[in-house]
């Protein structure tokens, strides 16, 4: 209904009032953000996709923490400033995802995620070293989305791939992969601290950058204020492993789901069937269209294909939804709505990740505790095998004992899981959270999958945590407002409804 039929002109008036003094406050602030100098040390520099201006700086690294006169690297970070010049003196640390994301990237989505923030304290994302402006450790075309599909769907020429990307990297100055670990990203995470000259920072880390957050609590416990961990990673989950199983399980509750709902059993009568169908005629030649180049290709289909294929949309519930009709019509032979599904998430330069990064840490952290476990089993298993091929000849760093041991935290820490995500499931921080004791509070959020920032319901909760000054206050924030999150709806083509009665 417009406005100007159902408003009265006073209250119009008074409306526009509001939001032009909402606007001249808005712009004061800005303003004010504007004529903030950058600190000694740092530079003013923009950021793609914030609208404010950044302080920008470097910290010269040596690449071995045990060898400060050989080789080293230049730490990159970014400081977005508080508007307000009486900003708190404890500002955020922002750790990405991956492991391999560039945290200065996300800048643009992160800022906006973490808005309520902004008033009063500094965001600082760090790139952590192997990643975005850090000695990335960056392979050709890095899940470039333009890339031929067999550079994605073809494992044998992946792994092929990734050993020349290994070798090539290893001839660099600072090419000794054993030095990207976690333990050299918290250690050079506390060097920016130090260098900021703040006494304690609060730590919000998502996915793998959860696991960051907590071996920055191991390692500096007394600069820490508060913790945020969205989609907990552990640091002895063996992550090839718990690939496998935690998709196999999100995909098993998307099946159990689907027969049990009206309206998904009655218009997906067979998916099961289908899906084993699917399995079954495995290997199989396919002629599937690029989803960015359009360009058609002739590609052999197995079961890690497929495997990919069908985990990428459980990240997020939306895109799960049109899961049983990919799958469906994939029986029927037409490959096109779950290759589209798969690649939904990808195309943006905010997710690229630096492949060098990501299997320098996975293949020194976790295929250890990998081959102390039995391997995985269903449909799913393939993951794990990629991970074992990958890494049969990644150069290993031996990390201390204590990394892999979580004890009582010494600050105030929550944790937050969805209860369908197919990669940090609610099992991984349930565990943490017991071994962090007293100050950890987990809540899981309903119908949700991989990561819970993007939830407005989950941003408040998490800006009242952090900001509330009395510690058992802060644990004990309303967090009922995640239980009225719903599953979204089943996907029904367009057209199609009419047929779903």
């Amino acid at each position: 209904m417009s406005p100007s039929r159902s408003s009265p002109p006073h209250v119009l008036l008074r409306a526009a009032a509001r939001a032009a003094l909402r606007a001249g406050l808005l712009t004061a602030l800005l303003s004010a953000s504007l004529a903030q100098a950058a600190p000694p040390g740092l530079q003013d520099c923009r950021l793609r996709g914030v609208e404010t201006p950044a302080w920008c700086g470097t910290l010269k690294r040596p690449l071995a923490a045990d060898a400060p006169a050989g080789p080293t690297i230049e730490l990159h970070f970014a400081v977005l400033p508080a508007l307000s010049r009486q900003r708190k003196p404890d500002p955020l640390f922002f750790f990405a995802g991956g492991p391999g994301q560039s945290a200065i990237d996300l800048a643009g989505p992160v800022s906006q995620l973490l808005a309520r923030f902004s008033n009063r304290r500094d965001l600082v994302l760090i790139d952590q070293r192997g990643t975005g402006r850090s000695a990335a450790l960056s392979c050709e075309d890095d899940d470039a989305p333009t890339r031929p599909l067999r550079a994605m769907l073809d494992d044998a020429l992946v792994l092929r791939e990734l050993a020349r990307c290994r070798e090539r990297l290893q001839a660099l100055p600072h090419g000794d992969l054993r030095r990207y670990t976690t333990v050299d990203a918290v250690q050079d995470a506390e060097a920016v601290r130090r260098a900021l000259g703040v006494a304690q920072v609060n730590l919000v880390g998502v996915s793998y950058g959860t696991r960051v957050a907590l071996d920055y609590l191991r390692q500096a416990p007394q600069a820490v204020r508060r913790v945020v961990l969205d989609g907990v990673a552990p640091p002895d989950m063996a992550l090839p492993s718990s690939f496998a199983r935690d998709a196999q399980a999100a995909f098993d509750a998307l099946l159990a789901w689907c027969e049990g709902d009206a309206a998904c059993g009655r218009r997906h009568p067979r998916l099961r069937a289908h899906w084993q169908a699917l399995q079954a005629a495995l290997p199989r030649e396919a002629t599937l269209v690029q989803p960015v180049t359009g360009r058609p290709e002739r590609i052999t289909l197995r079961h890690e294909t497929l495997a990919g294929l069908a985990r990428a949309p459980l990240y997020t519930p939306l895109l799960a939804s049109a899961l049983p009709q990919a799958i469906d019509e994939a029986a029927a032979g037409r490959w096109e709505p779950l290759l589209g599904l798969a690649s939904a998430l990808d195309g943006s330069r905010h997710g690229r990740i630096a492949q060098g990064e990501h299997f320098a840490v996975i293949c020194s952290e976790d295929m250890p505790r990998v081959a102390t476990e039995p391997p995985p089993q269903g449909d799913f298993a393939s993951l794990a095998e990629r991970y074992r091929s990958a890494c049969a000849g990644w150069p290993r760093a031996t990390l201390p004992d204590a990394f892999y041991r979580i004890g009582p935290a010494a600050a105030s820490v929550l944790l937050l899981s969805g209860a369908i995500d197919p990669v940090t499931p609610p099992r991984h921080a349930e565990r943490v959270a017991a071994q962090l004791g007293t100050r950890a509070r987990h809540v899981v959020v309903p119908a949700a999958g991989h990561g819970q920032l993007a939830l407005p319901c989950v941003r408040e909760l998490v800006h009242r945590f952090v900001d509330t000054e009395d510690e058992a206050a802060a644990l004990a924030v309303d967090a009922g407002c995640v239980k009225q999150r719903p599953r979204p709806p089943l996907f029904v083509p367009p057209g199609a409804a009419e047929t779903a009665e």
